[in-house]
């Protein structure tokens, strides 16, 4: 008999054990589920496998801290593959079947224009990290990097001062170098300076030699370079072959952060120039602290970059936000993104309610031979943004944009020769 009552104590102490797991398991709460979204392959991998690592630093921190509303993020990260189509597609399985509430990612803007029609297909939102060519403002998107008034025209203007008239424009073969391209050549027009060349390589192309000779031809005294991706390395190697160093002519870049350099050739590329807003260098304890944790979490060896701080502190802006709007929907957390300030390792953060983009400030930075930058040149405060130039109205614009667009067969970029 007594066996049998320890039996059933032990049955009921089994349950009982089970009630508290279960209580415990219902009272664990669900995680809040973002989407990052960026090329792990392809062309454009060199520059945004870091940006993963940026939003996961920050994602760790916020759950050291609670979490939002109590709540733990989850990141469920996808590769876009260097590829718009494969873009969107999975654009689409992170909102619809993975159930996240925001997404964070894109570099090219031939990625982004493909996710921004997803976001706006359902109501939803992009955090996008990078500087671009503006001419686009969407509800569903919140626009961390520089407009052309915050990055490009600001750096031309200093070229000409400081580098000479005479430029040459060379650039990847899609939206967003063709569209800085026209806006420069608009500027440049006002100015006492001259384009004595303009040239495009396919995006990925490490086909660089014809535009490499006509630069030499042409005798610039500065190149404003807006390739993206791994062709850099095809590019600037072809320079110093050719023995265009920066002490011959310079380039200033507009894609080329710290990452980049990582793997870029140092005799290459030292003395040439790049304009961002934030770079690794920046003096100040918040910054020196933001590299310190980057290192200790993914390697001492590692660096940190505008496009990876932009994307760290989308991540803290949406958390804020999500706080304030007491909810995770993205219909509520929208309008707590607008006018919302967050001070990031490079300064405070200010979201235009106007038009969802970030007022930034500009720098100039001269590559090192460590591949670091010394800022030779910085506005003096945060510029407010313009996404769309004034030397031409917004329609005319979308007539700019419409005529690539049909010219590329519907794409967003030069599909390159069309197989027989």
């Amino acid at each position: 008999m007594r066996s049998v009552v320890v039996g059933f104590a032990a049955v009921f102490l089994v349950l009982i054990g089970a009630g508290v797991a279960v209580l415990s398991l219902a009272r664990t709460p669900a995680p809040v589920r973002i989407g990052v979204l960026h090329s792990l392959s392809g062309t454009m991998a060199i520059s945004e496998r870091s940006l993963v690592d940026a939003a996961t630093m920050a994602v760790e921190e916020i759950n050291a801290a609670g979490g939002v509303l109590g709540r733990p993020l989850e990141m469920v990260i996808a590769d876009g593959q260097s590829d718009p189509v494969v873009f969107a597609a999975e654009a689409e399985r992170l909102i619809t079947q993975e159930q996240v509430v925001a997404l964070f990612g894109t570099w090219t803007s031939v990625s982004r224009k493909a996710v921004k029609d997803v976001v706006e297909k359902f109501d939803h939102l992009l955090f996008y990290p990078l500087q671009y060519e503006g001419l686009e403002a969407s509800e569903n998107i919140v626009y961390l990097g520089a407009a052309p008034n915050q990055q490009i025209l600001p750096a031309v203007r200093w070229a000409l001062a400081n580098l000479g008239p005479r430029f040459y424009l060379v650039g990847s073969d899609y939206l967003f170098p063709r569209a800085a391209n026209a806006i420069i050549t608009d500027q440049l027009s006002r100015w006492p300076a001259e384009i004595v060349g303009e040239d495009y390589v396919l995006l990925g192309s490490q086909d660089v030699d014809r535009v490499v000779a006509s630069i030499a031809a042409a005798k610039p005294d500065v190149i404003l370079n807006t390739i993206n991706g791994d062709t850099n390395v095809a590019f600037y190697q072809a320079m110093l072959k050719a023995g265009m160093t920066a002490g011959v002519v310079p380039t200033v870049a507009f894609s080329i952060a710290e990452e980049e350099m990582r793997q870029l050739p140092a005799d290459a590329m030292t003395g040439h120039y790049a304009a961002w807003s934030y770079f690794q260098s920046l003096p100040g304890t918040a910054n020196l602290q933001f590299v310190q944790r980057f290192q200790r979490r993914f390697g001492a060896d590692r660096v940190t970059s505008d496009p990876i701080e932009s994307s760290y502190v989308a991540v803290h802006l949406f958390a804020d936000a999500v706080e304030a709007a007491g909810s995770t929907e993205p219909g509520d957390v929208r309008p707590q993104v607008r006018e919302r300030a967050y001070e990031g390792p490079g300064g405070f953060v200010f979201i235009d309610g106007m038009n969802h983009h970030a007022w930034k400030t500009v720098r100039v930075g001269r590559i090192r031979n460590d591949g670091q930058f010394d800022v030779v040149w910085s506005s003096a405060h945060p510029i407010p943004p313009l996404p769309f130039p004034p030397l031409r109205p917004p329609e005319a614009w979308a007539t700019f944009l419409d005529t690539l667009q049909r010219g590329w067969g519907g794409r967003w970029e030069n599909p390159g020769p069309v197989s027989p």
